[in-house]
């Protein structure tokens, strides 16, 4: 029987966790047994991501990973390995970001073993197959070139202002790599990258639910069947300084616009009380899909504006399928950035004035009491939303060997919440919150007079087709004249289908 390496076992199907490490020479795991839980879930971390690229290959990551997750194996065809998995209710998929790949996949523990074997194959034995690559190729050119810039703002605007912010660093290109890198990649080019990056070395499987013993010992001996070996560490990317505020503006036509703004912080999740002190602003200033945000409260409900108003010190991509933060997105460097969309052009500068006046002030003046005390039980309860099945909790845990945090994230919450006081938020707002040098993007129509207007601090006035409160009015003069001191040479203009190209 095989050991394996840096054995992480946590024991959970009494609500209790317990952990022992061990080296050898196989697999590393995490382990969450849930024995209530019928099902068995699967996240297979691989050490690499998009920061990996190849200069002139960048998305090779995320097209290696695609290719093992949606097609064929040695054993299977791609159409075959689908035949099988349908009547076990089962799948697996890749997920891919900046420093992580992970396979993810759940299935009934009945279906067990033939399911796991489907997924080993698919790890061990990728066919690379032309047939494969050329439909999978053609999907990601093909969401690059319409999907991501006309189809869906929300995530243009903020991969736009990943670009914007990481300029020249392996974070800057899309996930799924530019237009030109993706149509020079070749199938030999996926079989190189499979073969440097998919080792033992690179390898953490994740596994929670109704397992037993004896099948993760099958399970690890059979990936053990990885070359030995493992990569280098990536440098930690060190974005460009940023000196006031630059503005990205995106020519497009479009009846609604997007902003995205913000600049990298020195913040990663921790248990220090600066990191859930921090998430603990954030969530009273922008937190994501809740209406009881101050943000949302100011553009949204009190203006009618726009839709979501939101704001984070994490990573969080895909935000308009997930309502909670996503787990395996873990980077070394993050940024704190504010979503403001869809926003009617006729109002783009007072959004942007509104939205960063509020940034502003939350700086200079720090949280009250009363929010501090009211956002706080708020977060108490709210977080048991973030991992509610086996699947989640996992990847959480996940994270957590990512973060070297021990206890874990979930795990130090709720403590942290009781411990953290005002003063204790009020210090990591003026710590690690600015809001004079940032990076702006709006993807907007007529970006010309945009540009005169922002360089020009030109007044942006509301009208409303329905009376709203005096209060409201007096704080509209304010907002429509508030200096934003964008000089002239700080804003570049570019055509929507010049973005993500090269």
């Amino acid at each position: 029987m095989k050991k394996m390496l840096m054995n992480l076992i946590l024991f959970a199907s009494a609500g209790a966790f317990m952990m022992s490490c061990e080296s050898t020479q196989e697999i590393k795991t995490v382990q969450l047994p849930v024995t209530s839980d019928p099902t068995v879930s699967f996240r297979l971390w691989v050490k690499v991501g998009s920061q990996n690229d190849p200069a002139g290959k960048e998305g090779l990551a995320a097209l290696t990973a695609a290719m093992i997750a949606e097609g064929a194996t040695d054993s299977n065809s791609y159409e075959q390995i689908l035949a099988k998995l349908y009547p076990m209710a089962a799948s697996y998929s890749a997920q891919v970001d900046k420093e992580m790949t992970v396979f993810i996949g759940r299935t009934h523990k009945d279906n067990l073993d033939k399911y796991a074997k489907l997924l080993q194959e698919a790890i061990l034995s990728p066919a690379f197959k032309e047939e494969d690559f050329n439909r999978i190729k053609s999907d990601v050119l093909n969401y690059l070139e319409r999907t991501l810039r006309y189809a869906d703002d929300e995530e243009f605007g903020k991969e736009a202002l990943s670009q914007f912010i990481f300029a020249g660093t392996p974070y800057a290109h899309p996930l799924d790599g530019t237009i030109e890198s993706v149509k020079a990649m070749t199938l030999a080019d996926v079989v190189a990258f499979y073969k440097s990056y998919y080792t033992r070395g690179n390898l953490v499987l994740g596994i929670g639910g109704g397992y037993d013993r004896s099948f993760l010992v099958r399970f690890t001996e059979t990936l053990a069947k990885l070359p030995t070996g493992n990569t280098t560490e990536a440098v930690k990317p060190a974005a460009p300084p940023i000196n006031g505020l630059e503005v990205l503006l995106v020519e497009k036509t479009t009846a609604s616009m997007a902003i995205s703004f913000g600049f990298p912080i020195d913040l990663l999740r921790s248990n220090s009380k600066d990191f859930y002190a921090l998430w603990l602003a954030n969530s009273w200033l922008g937190e994501h899909r809740n209406s009881s945000s101050h943000l949302y409260q100011v553009i949204r409900e009190k203006r009618g504006m726009n839709y979501g108003d939101y704001s984070y010190i994490e990573n969080y991509p895909h935000s308009n399928h997930s309502q909670f933060p996503p787990p395996n997105v873990a980077r070394r460097q993050q940024i704190f950035q504010v979503w403001i969309r869809p926003v009617q052009n006729n109002v783009r500068q007072f959004a942007l004035r509104a939205a960063v006046r509020e940034l502003a002030n939350l700086v200079q003046n720090g949280m009250t009491q009363a929010d501090f005390d009211l956002t706080r039980q708020f977060l108490k309860n709210y977080y048991l939303n973030y991992s509610p099945t086996t699947d989640s909790r996992l990847g959480y845990k996940l994270d957590d060997v990512f973060y070297h945090l021990q206890p874990g994230f979930l795990d130090e919450f709720a403590r942290m919440m009781d411990a953290l006081t005002l003063a204790d938020v009020n210090a990591a707002i003026h710590k690690y919150l600015q809001a004079e040098n940032m990076k702006i993007v709006m993807i907007t129509q007529d970006a010309a007079s945009l540009k005169n207007d922002l360089v020009n601090n030109t007044i942006s006035a509301m009208n409303y087709a329905a009376p709203k409160p005096e209060e409201v009015l007096a704080e509209d003069k304010e907002i429509e004249k508030y200096p934003l001191q964008i000089r002239p040479e700080k804003v570049t203009i570019r055509q929507v289908d010049e973005m993500f190209v090269k």
